[in-house]
């Protein structure tokens, strides 16, 4: 699909794949990718488990693409496949756990339930999820629930994932949408505090771009975001929409570093968080930090063609225009019609100062914004390249160009080198606030202006220390795991654990649980999982299949039993399935059951 480095697969890991819409209303297609990311939002928030985000399990959706290789590009073990059917007030959701290895299911189980129960759903699949993945790689130390219940209103939930549904798609049209969505959310319940939130960054965003007037939409994004906080200040969606009013909405770079970093504090794995660090860091010329966080992200969501941009962008700000170049063609490669990178990828050829490319590019993309633009731009540049533009006319019969997504009209004016208007230009944007202005500071193209008192002053008192972050590069915390019992209780337990398989054969139960043994236990399973995996050293199912084994291999060689199948045996000894069964005996004896029972049976003849 795509040819990108491969990732690590740490044991721990899981890329949630979009939900299937079922239903017979196509526009419920809203719900399923909510429900997909209700439930991706639910497993972030269990310590030690490397959850894919959305962006990049979302760029396998309407594909057929093979498990094993998602868990290669992705960087996963595990991945959950689902699909979701609404039927009038009933929600049917199908959910299946696949190993990446080797595309064995480890868990599947169907759902049905009133739409009203939909978080209750979400919190159980999560826990199940979580459940299997401890049982079957470690230890996690889960939560009694991973999902609350922000609203009763199921009319505002479901007008809050079509505002989400369009915010996602990042594009001034959605956006303005998403707003509306929302603000109907509010109306069914004014106690919901998520959708203020939303229209709080999606106004912001707007005012930032010019897609609405930068009063209105700054006015609208404080009226929601003060709302929204007197009604829950303290999740991370709450953080995040502040830290995105803050820097995109206002260029309070301190503000924003504040919240955005409490943001990840809360939801490491939320990378748009993350993301907006890299943008702070990269507008106030801090690219070693920038780079730091843009590495980090892309760990997390490596097919996000918006971390690769913000990655290109950076190295574009640093003059290094060939690694610009690269990062923008790896966004395009990922998403095709990805408007930011084709800008880019234009003004890297400009930079590059390759004409030829250039005009390629411009005549395979129809839809860059400004080709005129782009070629007049080129031809100021660099006057002595032959482009078949006629440069006197480029300076007298100029005109203004829109800076929807790349400051054009800023751009052209610097180079035909009037730089009073280029400055008045500037000023303006940097007053409005305007996104596409946020990295003038280091931006080549307005080198030329560097030394008028004009842009100094600009500068500033934008980057005023005063309104800057102090600086430290932020990494994620790990929490360092405490022993949640004693080493000797442990060690007591560790026992009496193993007494009780052999004494009452619960190995033999195919569907014996963590959670399920641990009330035989009278422990609690985060206890349990604690210590098979620090005292025993296996995690669940190894430690429950090499009872298995051993029952195995002595009904294997026992001679009452030679009219009985191998796989037969293997399901008497309590194993659940034909590949779990080939794949733990292998990976403990190094052969197969056949060879291995001919092996012992060879050894036994004089």
């Amino acid at each position: 699909m795509f040819r990108l480095p491969l990732q690590t697969n740490p044991e721990k890991s899981i890329a949630v794949l979009p939900f299937v819409n079922m239903s017979a209303d196509p526009d419920n297609e809203y719900f399923s990718d909510g429900i997909t990311e209700e439930i991706i939002n639910a497993l972030t928030s269990i310590q030690g488990l490397k959850v894919i985000a959305r962006t990049s399990s979302f760029a396998f959706k309407n594909k057929h693409v093979d498990v094993r290789t998602i868990g290669r590009q992705l960087g996963v073990k595990s991945v959950l496949e689902g699909s979701v059917r609404i039927i009038k007030t009933r929600v049917r959701i199908t959910a299946q756990l696949v190993n990446t290895t080797d595309g064995s299911h480890w868990w599947s189980k169907n759902f049905d339930r009133d739409l009203e129960d939909i978080f209750a759903l979400q919190d159980d699949i999560s826990l199940r999820i979580a459940d299997q993945i401890r049982e079957n790689f470690g230890h996690l130390d889960l939560q009694d629930h991973l999902v609350d219940s922000p609203t009763t209103n199921i009319e505002a939930y479901n007008l809050y994932l079509k505002g989400r549904f369009h915010q996602l798609k990042w594009n001034a049209r959605d956006l303005i949408e998403a707003v509306k969505y929302y603000e109907q959310s509010i109306e069914q319940d004014p106690d919901f505090a998520l959708p203020y939130f939303g229209a709080a960054l999606s106004s912001a965003i707007n005012a930032s771009w010019g897609f609405i007037s930068y009063g209105e939409g700054i006015q609208k994004a404080d009226t929601f975001l003060q709302k929204g906080l007197a009604l829950n200040d303290r999740g991370y969606l709450s953080y995040f929409a502040h830290g995105t009013v803050s820097l995109w909405g206002k260029w309070d770079f301190k503000s924003a570093h504040h919240y955005l970093l409490e943001t990840v504090k809360r939801n490491p794995s939320f990378t748009d968080a993350e993301e907006g660090l890299a943008e702070l860091y990269t507008a106030i010329g801090d690219f070693a930090q920038a780079m730091h966080h843009t590495r980090h992200i892309l760990t997390l969501n490596p097919l996000s063609p918006n971390h690769y941009y913000t990655k290109g962008n950076i190295h574009f700000l640093q003059n290094d225009y060939l690694k610009a170049l690269e990062c923008m063609e790896t966004a395009l490669q990922i998403d095709p019609q990805y408007a930011l990178a084709i800008e880019m990828i234009a003004v890297c050829y400009i930079r590059l100062k390759d004409y030829q490319k250039l005009d390629q590019f411009l005549r395979t993309y129809s839809s860059v914004e400004q080709p005129v633009a782009c070629r007049a731009l080129f031809k100021l540049l660099y006057p002595e390249v032959e482009t078949g533009l006629d440069l006197e006319t480029i300076r007298t019969d100029f005109v203004d160009y829109p800076s929807s997504l790349i400051a054009w009209n800023l751009y052209l004016q610097t180079a035909l080198g009037n730089h009073d208007i280029a400055l008045d230009i500037l000023e303006k944007g940097v007053k409005n606030k305007k996104g596409q202005f946020i990295n003038f500071r280091n931006d080549p193209f307005l080198l030329p202006l560097h030394n008028h008192p004009k842009f100094r002053h600009l500068v500033d008192n934008t980057f005023h220390p005063s309104r800057l972050p102090d600086g430290r590069i932020v990494k994620s915390e790990n929490k360092v795991d405490r022993p949640l019992i004693p080493e000797p209780e442990m060690a007591e337990s560790s026992l009496s654990i193993i007494t009780l398989l052999q004494k009452e054969k619960l190995f033999l139960d195919p569907n014996l649980s963590l959670k399920i043994l641990a009330k035989k236990m009278d422990l609690h399973p985060n206890k349990l999982s604690w210590i098979l995996n620090e005292h025993v050293g296996k995690n669940f199912n190894e430690f429950i299949n090499s009872f298995r084994l051993e029952t195995f291999k002595s009904k294997a060689l026992d001679p009452k039993n030679k009219h009985l199948t191998l796989l037969g045996l293997a399901y008497e000894s309590g194993f659940n399935s034909k590949t779990a069964f080939n794949a733990f005996f292998k990976k403990t004896e190094g052969k197969t059951p056949r060879a291995w029972v001919k092996s012992m049976e060879s050894d036994k003849q004089p």
